[in-house]
């Protein structure tokens, strides 16, 4: 079935298959882990709920071997990648004693392990316990409930087109009051805000898949093609197709 249907329900799929469709697509060995983390830091706890369902740590190819013993092996793994999410996190703007604290909790708590499989359980625990708390901190640095429930509507509908008077409604607030609180709190306008999380999406679309630019236009409801591209190389410098090719080296830089 075409995505270039009337109506959103397409696009809406084709989004949540970018989202929650892990396995579909096969990757160089640490694409999935640099989107993991990025999905960690902004909070997407839906996301990381669809990659933490079948823990990594039970059965991931290519790990080195840091261990001749299989459960202190892993045990090195789970302590490397609860430091890595501690850092990244810090990075992003968790306090630091929080961040390593949570740390050295869920590296005790595997340290207590005698199986791999016990290990691995607490995988997703900790991947969530990081992604809640970093939601948490991005919506406090927001403030108000008014401007929390328009991000978490934006958020959850970037493949439709949103609209103030749509934000107003959910905010309980008029269209002029709301634009001017969201300014003040966010320090960006509803449109600006909107375009960005949408260009966000695009450029892990565009590093993390194989939907065309003129498919990735539709899902996150661009009007067009042209005016997608457009806007991808105002905000980011690179048409999408340069970004695909070299987008995933300055990603690598930044982080």
């Amino acid at each position: 079935m075409s995505i270039f249907r009337s109506d959103t329900s397409g696009q809406a799929l084709a989004y949540r298959d970018f989202v929650q469709r892990e396995e579909r697509f096969v990757r160089a060995p640490y694409n999935p882990e640099l989107e993991f983390y990025q999905a960690v830091v902004s909070g997407n706890l839906k996301k990381i709920k669809e990659m933490t369902k079948e823990s990594f740590l039970a059965k991931k190819e290519g790990w080195g071997t840091l261990s001749a013993n299989p459960v202190q092996n892993v045990k090195y793994h789970f302590a490397i990648t609860a430091a890595v999410i501690a850092r990244y996190c810090i990075n992003a703007g968790m306090d630091l004693h929080v961040a390593y604290n949570l740390s050295d909790y869920y590296i005790s708590a595997a340290d207590r392990c005698h199986t791999p499989e016990e290990i691995a359980s607490l995988h997703t625990p900790l991947c969530l316990d990081y992604t809640r708390r970093m939601k948490e901190l991005i919506k406090q640095n927001v403030c108000s409930q008014p401007v929390v429930k328009c991000i978490d509507y934006i958020y959850d509908h970037l493949h439709t087109r949103i609209t103030l008077t749509q934000l107003s409604e959910i905010a309980g607030l008029s269209p002029s009051y709301l634009s001017r609180l969201f300014q003040k709190e966010t320090g960006q306008s509803v449109s600006s805000y909107i375009c960005e999380q949408k260009i966000n999406t695009a450029r892990n679309m565009l590093l993390f898949s194989s939907y065309s630019s003129a498919e990735i236009a539709a899902i996150l409801a661009f009007p067009s093609q042209s005016y997608f591209s457009g806007t991808f190389k105002k905000k980011t410098g690179m048409t999408p197709s340069d970004y695909r090719l070299h987008g995933r080296r300055c990603e690598e830089t930044l982080l």
